[in-house]
């Protein structure tokens, strides 16, 4: 059971973390399935614990370091047991780090030869599950933006593994209000993803497409969209545009890292 934890908790999470890039590094080959989830500015980021908690029945097995967006925070401050605050997540399973957009630039000034946390990221994740994908982020997103530490990582991808020589897929979960999901220009921007971006295999093969990784009908393709479902919204309005539930999120995640369904 998640507990409400004060706000001012958060105080001690810079210096309590074990966040560092040295850390992350160090853990790179570690044996473990590595879970990169990230959530942007959507409500439904109250549901990173829920997944969290969903995914503990792969101790030992599965490292999950999670990243938030700033606004993201705003939905994670103690407000309440489902609402527990960001620090508080490292007390779950399987947690090994939680980084927001003031680990890329500190605590000290970036010096020439350090790491640099978007890259050392992306090189760790066998995965990046980003759930909710809020409006404003899909955006980004498409648009190549690269403004925050998430869409860093998401612009710095090796999208055909001519990099790390590994391919890895980056999982989105759309969450917003119904209006936003029906825009024009959100059908555009999902188009980018499912159509000009995505794993083609994963639609008639496996539904993470990991088992595919190989085969030249996917090669070109890494990004998969698990679509949105229809609910009473937070807002109030009723219709399509709300997160994928959480076991729908868990079931890619792990068909895509190979956990299976138990530990």
């Amino acid at each position: 059971m998640l507990q409400m934890i004060s706000g001012q908790h958060d105080d001690h999470y810079e210096v309590s973390q074990s966040n560092s890039i040295e850390s992350l590094v160090a853990s790179r080959n570690d044996g473990k399935k590595h879970l990169l989830l990230a959530a942007s500015g959507s409500v439904a980021t109250i549901k990173i614990p829920v997944i969290v908690q969903e995914l503990a029945k792969h101790q030992g097995r599965l490292s999950i370091r999670i990243v938030l967006t700033e606004s993201a925070c705003h939905f994670l401050a103690g407000q309440s047991a489902e609402q527990p605050a960001v620090s508080s997540l490292l007390r779950l399973p399987n947690v090994d780090a939680v980084y927001r957009d003031r680990d890329e630039w500190g605590p000290e000034p970036w010096r020439r030869g350090a790491s640099i946390l978007h890259i050392e990221l992306r090189r760790w994740a066998d995965v990046l599950v980003v759930a909710p994908l809020s409006a404003n982020t899909l955006a980004k997103v498409v648009g190549g933006m690269a403004d925050n530490l998430l869409t860093s990582v998401v612009r710095a991808w090796d999208t055909d593994s001519s990099i790390d020589g590994k391919r890895k897929l980056i999982l989105v979960a759309p969450a917003m209000n119904s209006a936003m999901w029906r825009n024009p220009i959100t059908e555009k921007q999902i188009r980018m993803l499912t159509e000009d971006w995505g794993v083609k295999a994963a639609e008639s093969g496996s539904a993470g497409g990991a088992s595919s990784s190989s085969s030249s009908s996917s090669s070109s393709g890494w990004f998969r969209v698990i679509p949105p479902i229809s609910k009473t919204l937070a807002c109030g309005d009723t219709g399509d545009g709300a997160m994928a539930s959480v076991p729908t999120i868990c079931q890619a995640i792990e068909e895509t890292l190979g956990l299976g369904d138990t530990a």
